[in-house]
């Protein structure tokens, strides 16, 4: 594989990081990212953290065969564990995790942020939580998009602490930005969505008594915000 060439989502991961960045990658698989904007030259210095010991060798030996050995450090560490003081992190990657977990290595590893770096996050699902960590931990989103690629949708929530934010339920819920741009991406994305979510209520009311009242009530929340959402794109177009 040529290593300067990324997916479209790992592309689009890229576009958010700021040039001159020194880059930490947590949960790196490849390294395939940090070795494409070094030998790009968008990034000044890179860490590859990554817990799994496969991945973790993989990292390696994609640094080792672009010779930037002496560029990103690739370490084995769980977490933000990988940042060190001395690398002087200024942007934290996140890709291809549960929105939850990254929420969770967040919020456990807060000890190693310092506060100034921006966040580039690719969470697969799990927006809502991660959002709201954002948002109550003094997070303001700056940028968020979201993509297609081989039949998934992704989105990607860039955020750099800005002191206190207030996002509403439904900002949370399909990100504040995006609500705001609404462009043909989110509009399939959440048509998709909606067919999904009318059959998963359709088959809950059918079995009410197996399911948590708390669980059907924001199913039906959900199914009701999306509606209107397309609703009224339907009526500005």
């Amino acid at each position: 594989m040529n290593q300067q060439r990324l997916s479209v989502r790992l592309e689009r991961v890229a576009a958010h990081v700021p040039a001159g960045a020194r880059l930490a990658d947590i949960g790196s698989d490849h390294g395939y990212l940090l070795v494409a904007l070094l030998t790009r030259g968008v990034i000044a210095a890179a860490v590859a953290g990554e817990v799994a010991l496969t991945p973790f060798h993989a990292a390696q030996r994609s640094v080792r065969e672009n010779g930037l050995s002496q560029r990103i450090s690739v370490r084995l560490a769980d977490g933000l564990a990988a940042i060190e003081s001395a690398d002087g992190i200024t942007a934290i990657s996140f890709c291809g995790m549960g929105g939850e977990t990254i929420r969770d290595i967040l919020d456990r590893d807060k000890a190693h942020l310092s506060g100034g770096e921006r966040l580039i996050l690719q969470p697969n699902g799990g927006e809502q939580p991660l959002r709201q960590w954002l948002m109550e931990n003094g997070y303001r989103i700056l940028d968020e998009e979201v993509l297609r690629e081989n039949r998934f949708d992704y989105e990607i929530i860039v955020a750099e602490r800005s002191g206190p934010v207030s996002y509403s339920a439904e900002q949370l819920y399909f990100g504040p930005l995006q609500l705001q741009e609404r462009s043909a991406a989110f509009i399939a994305k959440w048509q998709r969505l909606l067919r999904l979510k009318r059959q998963t209520l359709s088959n809950f009311t059918r079995a009410r008594q197996a399911v948590p009242e708390e669980k059907l009530q924001a199913l039906t929340q959900q199914v009701r915000w999306i509606s209107e959402l397309l609703a009224a794109e339907g009526e500005r177009r």
